[in-house]
């Protein structure tokens, strides 16, 4: 269970965020908002109804509630508890929000931030707080400071998009073609000739009726197509890898140990009794 804070300038900003965490799924029951009664100087009261377990969840909570709800959070980071309770005593209204993962808190963080949370650090300088809570120490007993050593590790992977391609379309044309070819054609010729001789015993037997006939034939042009296939176009692949070196910059938090010794202090202090 994470718990998820946002502090607030206004009132309105604080339902806002509360109506938006409503909106994007979070249950009434796990969100809490509490507001500076403006009558009663440092005492909070809820003005949600609901049932979180969280700081201002009844009426007549005080500023040192308030700070016990932070150092319960924070549990041993000391100085973050007394951080976030001085600007929570600075303002006007808060929103908890219980979370089962880090997931739901990581968007509960950013409805509240969009709906104007105010920047803790930011609002303590504002404040005069002097603290010694900051983003880059924290605090881990037995009056020990440790300070965090970050380091960014350079990922990279691979995407696929698309940088060309072929695509096969087909269509159909005309054009016009010639093409010769010889027709042969018949035809009859009719002759007559003048004759003037005495009739044979072949002509009296030819003397009678009948029929001869002569018939005409001419080639005409039978024009016909064959489709043939004369050449086949096909799509294909080539698959080809290559090597390519990234360049860029990582950062990396370097500690430096200063030891302090005493010769500075001496000399301070000599230099304060010649005065």
């Amino acid at each position: 269970m994470q718990t998820v804070v946002g502090i607030f300038d206004n009132a309105d900003q604080a339902r806002q965020g509360a109506q938006q965490l409503k909106t994007a799924g979070f249950s009434l029951d796990d969100v809490d908002t509490i507001s500076r009664d403006s009558k009663q100087g440092s005492n909070y009261y809820n003005n949600t109804g609901t049932n979180t377990e969280a700081v201002g969840d009844a009426a007549g909570r005080t500023s040192d509630s308030i700070g016990s709800f932070f150092h319960n959070l924070f549990g041993n980071d000391g100085d973050n508890a007394n951080l976030y309770s001085h600007a929570a005593r600075n303002s006007h209204s808060m929103v908890t929000v219980h979370c089962k993962t880090a997931d739901h808190a990581q968007k509960a963080a950013e409805i509240l931030d969009n709906v104007g949370a105010i920047d803790v650090n930011e609002k303590a300088g504002k404040t005069g707080y002097k603290g010694n809570a900051s983003a880059d120490t924290s605090t881990t007993g037995n009056n020990e400071m440790s300070a965090k050593v970050m380091e960014e590790k350079l990922q990279v992977g691979k995407q696929v998009e698309q940088t060309g391609g072929a695509r096969l379309r087909s269509r159909i044309i005309e054009r016009p073609v010639e093409a010769s070819v010889r027709l042969r054609e018949e035809h009859v010729n009719v002759e007559r000739t003048p004759v003037n001789r005495p009739a044979t015993d072949a002509d009296f037997n030819a003397f009678k009726e009948g029929e001869i006939e002569v018939t005409e034939r001419a080639e005409r042009a039978v024009v016909g197509k064959e489709a043939r296939v004369i050449e086949e176009v096909t799509l294909g692949k080539n698959v080809t890898e290559r090597e390519q070196t990234i360049h860029e910059t990582v950062r990396k938090t370097e500690v430096d140990v200063e030891q302090l010794g005493t010769k500075d202090v001496r000399n301070d202090k000599n230099a304060n009794d010649r005065k």
